[in-house]
């Protein structure tokens, strides 16, 4: 990507998009954001920016001369709704980043979230507390955990002036704060923040609802830490069982035979009652790197059951198989045939060589 130095004009101050100091350079595609140097600039565009170039263009530009009340209130609400579009977007990148490890590249999403929830909500808003939670973790996988802290310390204040904060956000909160008090190796804190985060994604998701899963896994991530392999073994088979569940519904709606119309007349056929689950591309991000964890895990285990092998295996080429990335999804089947070979329950066992005859169909 090119780069345009600027001779600011007088009186116009231009600030860098990641450090807020002056700017110097200019991205030549969007022509509307500014930087400090090429460092910044490509740590931006890596993060963040070549997502939403384009996108940028019509909120930040000038706002052209509308004669009445009306085109001015109709433009301002199209570009309220373009703003939350690019929360939703720039947060979901950010924890995107997130679960592939790409902590520095997950600040500028997480930065570009919070101006917009700004913008948008308020600087008191309940709403700002996701992109703090997003930078709390980004901190918390670089290191820099005093910077978590203050991130963490602003949402947790949020959360408390917030009556009716939702589960959803109190679940993530604790989440965080897990996450931070396990870097710091207190461990028994830790613990007590991940019961804060099940029970809140608990009372809003249900409990074995993938976004529930984060808490069990992250809780088993801390007993294997402190040598309690068989909680932590536990815990692992259930985060496993929740996504399995999960890859089971949406590969069943994707592979089923649609019904044959009978008799004669118009052709109508029914629509299936069922829907498909979804997955977002951040948690997408957050099944593979759990999943694979388990697996690495399993595979490392000298006293491992089969069925546990078999299991997660399977969850992985079903992944693989909604990922579109067949040949992971056949290498994931091969290995959940295998282990399922000493496993005594044989619905699973039916249930991956007919996995296995879907991939062969595709």
């Amino acid at each position: 990507m090119t780069l345009n130095p600027l001779a600011n004009p007088k009186g116009i101050k231009l600030l860098c998009e990641l450090c807020q100091k002056p700017a110097f350079i200019q991205c030549t595609k969007c022509r509307v954001t500014y930087y400090c140097g090429v460092e910044h600039q490509k740590a931006d565009w890596l993060g963040i920016h070549e997502k939403i170039c384009q996108n940028l263009i019509p909120l930040r530009q000038s706002a052209p001369f509308l004669p009445s009340e009306e085109e001015r209130q109709s433009r301002e609400r199209q570009l309220q709704t373009k703003k939350r579009t690019m929360i939703d977007l720039t947060r979901t990148t950010g924890q995107k980043l997130l679960f592939e490890g790409k902590h520095e590249q997950a600040v500028p999403a997480a930065m570009q979230s919070l101006r917009f929830a700004i913008d948008v909500h308020g600087l008191a808003s309940i709403e700002l507390v996701p992109s703090y939670l997003i930078l709390g973790e980004a901190s918390i996988g670089l290191g820099r955990l005093e910077q978590a802290e203050e991130y963490l310390a602003q949402a947790q204040w949020t959360v408390l002036k917030t009556p009716e904060c939702s589960n959803a956000i109190k679940s993530k909160l604790y989440r965080n704060l897990g996450l931070l008090y396990a870097a710091k190796g207190d461990y028994d804190d830790a613990l007590r923040q991940l019961a804060n985060d099940i029970y809140h994604a608990s009372e809003e998701f249900g409990t074995h609802d993938i976004r529930t899963s984060g808490g069990y896994y992250h809780m088993g991530n801390v007993f294997f830490r402190q040598g309690r392999m068989d909680v932590a073994d536990t815990l692992y088979r259930q985060v496993t069982d929740i996504w399995y569940t999960h890859l089971y519904n949406i590969v069943k709606v994707r592979t089923r035979t649609p019904p044959t119309p009978k008799g004669v007349g118009p052709l109508i056929v029914e629509m299936f009652d069922e829907q498909e689950d979804t997955l977002d591309e951040a948690q997408e991000a957050e099944a593979v790197q759990v999943l694979n964890s388990v697996y690495d895990m399993r595979e490392h285990q000298t006293s491992r059951q089969p069925e546990d092998m078999a299991r997660v295996c399977h969850a992985l080429a079903m992944l693989y198989y909604v990922l579109t990335d067949i040949s992971k999804a056949k290498e994931f089947g091969r290995k959940a045939v295998v282990a399922s070979e000493g496993n005594p329950d044989d619905t699973l066992s039916r249930s991956i060589i007919e996995f296995m005859k879907n991939c062969d169909r595709v």
